[in-house]
C-alpha cells in the first residue's frame, strides 16, 4: 500500500499544499481573531532574516528607523480625501477605551502616512532639514474579508519607510532607487525571485499617490503576487497637514514625498515560489538554518563528530545547526528538516565515521552523496551559492515559461489561468482594463517595451503584464 504523502501535492490543489506546508513546516498557525496569525519560531526567523537584510539596505540608503504610534486620530484620515477612501473598508476603529466613550475615535493604523505627516510638519522648518529619511518596522491592521496567513492578515508586520524631499525630482528619484537597489536587489538576490518592476496604472494605485512602483513575482501556480511597493505621494499629503519648508531663496514651499513597504507578505512569496511536494526551500542567503548536521544515531563517536562538523562549519561562517536528537528517530528528523528547507543536511552515522565521509543532501536540487568530513567546511559554501543561482533561475525560467503575448481581453483572460498575459496598454487601456478586472484579472504593472520601469503611463510602447492575483 502506498504511503500518504506528508503534503497535498501542488498539482492536486495548490491552496491546500501551502496551508498543509505552513502547518507541517511549523511556520503559523491562526491567531484567535479571525485574520490574524502567530507567527511560530522557525516562521519569524525568515521574517528575522528578512529583515536583517532589508534593514541594511534601508540604512545604506540613508534612512534612519524611528517608531510611531498605533493608534491614529481618525480625524487625521480625513485630512486626505483620496487616503480615507481607499482605506475606509479596511480600517479598525477604537470608539471604547479606559471604561468610557472615547472623544474622538482612533484608528488602529494600515499605514502611517497621516500621523508621520503631522510630526513632519514640526521637524520640516528649513530647507536644510531636507532630505528626511525615515522608516519604521511596525504592525498594522487591516480589516481583511478573505484572510490566508502571510498573503492577506487582519494584522501583519511590515517595514513603512517615508520621506519628504525639497524636489519633485529628489523625491521622484529616491522612490525608484528604493525600488530597484533596495527592494529589487534583495528580492532577486537574497530571496532569489525573479521579480518585475513596473509601475502602477491609475486603477491599481495607491490611494493618495502620483504614482506606485512595484515588484510582481510570478507564484508556483502562476499567479503574480505584488511584493512590495514605493510610491510617490507628490504634496499631496504635504498640503493636507501643512508640511513645509522655508527655501534658500526665503519662500514657503510645500515638500515632496515618497512611501514605501514590503511585509510579512514576502514570507508567503518564499513558500510559493520556491516550495515544492516536499516542503519548503528557503534560499541559501536567507535561511536562518543553512545546514543542517544530524547524527544518525546516538553513537558517542557519532555525536562527537557532528559536533565537531557542526563547529568547523561555524567557523567557515555557516548558519549550523546541529541535530543530536538521537531519542527522536532519524527518519522523521530528516523529514522535518526537509519540510522546513533547510538548504543543506549533513548525515553523520557509524559506517560515515569508519569512512571518514559523511552523507551531503541537498535540499534545492535535491540528491544527496558522500563527502569527506574534512571537506566540507570548504564544500558547503560553495554548495550553497551554487544553489542560490538555481532558484533564481528557476524562478526566471518559470516565469518566462509561463508568460504569453496576447492581444485582447480574452486572450488575456485565458492567459491568466495558467500565467501571465502580455499586452500593449495602447490596445487594453482603461476600458480593457475594467473589462479584466470584471473576470478577477487585474494589471500587475506596466513595463516599457525593453522591460524597463516607464516614465509615465501613457509612455509608447508601455506593455501591460496581467494576471490573476493573490
Amino acid at each position: 500500500m502506498a504511503k500518504a504523502p506528508v503534503l497535498t501535492p501542488q498539482a492536486d490543489d495548490f491552496p491546500r499544499w501551502y496551508q498543509d506546508l505552513i502547518n507541517k513546516a511549523e511556520l503559523a498557525d491562526n491567531g484567535p481573531v479571525r485574520g490574524t496569525m502567530v507567527i511560530r519560531p522557525y516562521g519569524y526567523g525568515l521574517w528575522e532574516r528578512m529583515q536583517q537584510e532589508m534593514d541594511a539596505r534601508i540604512k545604506r540608503a540613508g534612512a534612519q528607523n524611528a517608531y510611531f504610534p498605533m493608534f491614529i486620530p481618525q480625524s487625521y484620515l480625513t485630512r486626505e480625501a483620496e487616503h480615507v477612501e481607499g482605506f475606509a473598508p479596511e480600517l479598525a476603529v477604537v470608539t471604547h477605551g479606559g471604561g468610557k466613550d472615547l472623544e474622538e475615535p482612533v484608528v488602529v493604523r494600515p499605514t502611517s502616512e497621516t500621523i508621520i505627516n503631522e510630526y513632519f510638519s514640526k521637524w520640516v522648518q528649513s530647507y536644510r532639514d531636507l532630505p528626511l529619511l525615515i522608516n519604521q518596522w511596525a504592525n498594522v491592521v487591516r480589516w481583511e474579508l478573505r484572510p490566508r496567513v502571510f498573503l492577506r492578515t487582519t494584522e501583519f508586520l511590515w517595514q513603512e519607510g517615508h520621506t519628504a524631499h525639497a524636489t519633485y525630482e529628489d523625491a521622484r528619484a529616491y522612490a525608484s532607487m528604493i525600488h530597484t537597489d533596495v527592494y529589487g536587489d534583495f528580492m532577486v538576490n537574497v530571496l532569489g525571485i525573479d521579480v518585475v518592476l513596473g509601475r502602477k496604472t491609475a486603477r491599481e494605485r495607491f490611494a493618495g499617490a502620483i504614482n506606485t512602483l512595484t515588484l510582481e513575482g510570478m507564484m508556483g501556480d502562476g499567479k503574480a503576487l505584488q511584493m512590495g511597493t514605493s510610491h510617490e505621494l507628490g504634496q499631496n499629503f504635504a498640503k493636507a497637514f501643512g508640511t513645509q519648508y522655508l527655501s534658500g531663496e526665503g519662500h514657503q514651499e510645500h515638500v515632496w514625498q515618497t512611501s514605501w513597504g514590503t511585509s510579512t507578505r514576502m514570507v508567503g512569496g518564499l513558500i510559493m515560489s520556491h516550495g515544492d511536494d516536499n516542503g519548503l526551500r528557503v534560499p541559501p542567503r536567507l535561511a536562518s538554518v543553512q545546514a543542517v548536521v544530524l547524527a544518525i544515531k546516538g553513537d558517542d563517536a557519532v555525536v562527537a563528530k557532528v559536533r565537531e562538523i557542526g563547529a568547523a562549519l561555524e567557523a567557515a561562517g555557516v548558519r549550523v545547526v546541529v541535530d543530536d536528537r538521537t531519542d527522536v528517530p532519524f527518519g522523521r528528523r530528516a523529514v522535518d528538516w526537509e519540510l522546513k528547507g533547510v538548504p543543506v543536511r549533513i548525515e553523520v552515522g557509524p559506517r560515515d565515521l569508519e569512512a571518514g565521509t559523511a552523507m551531503l543532501a541537498r535540499r534545492i536540487p535535491g540528491g544527496k552523496e558522500p563527502v569527506a568530513v574534512d571537506a566540507l567546511a570548504q564544500l558547503v559554501p560553495s554548495v550553497l551559492e551554487e544553489d542560490q543561482a538555481l532558484l533564481l533561475r528557476q524562478s526566471r525560467e518559470r516565469r518566462e515559461a509561463r508568460t504569453v503575448d496576447v492581444t485582447s481581453v480574452d486572450e488575456a483572460v485565458e492567459a491568466a489561468a495558467t500565467g501571465w498575459g502580455r499586452i500593449s496598454w495602447a490596445d487594453l487601456g482603461p476600458e480593457g482594463e475594467a473589462k479584466l478586472a470584471e473576470q478577477g484579472v487585474s494589471v500587475r504593472c506596466l513595463v516599457a517595451a525593453d522591460g524597463s520601469v516607464p516614465e509615465a503611463d501613457d509612455q509608447p510602447g508601455n506593455i501591460a503584464i496581467v494576471a490573476r492575483a493573490y
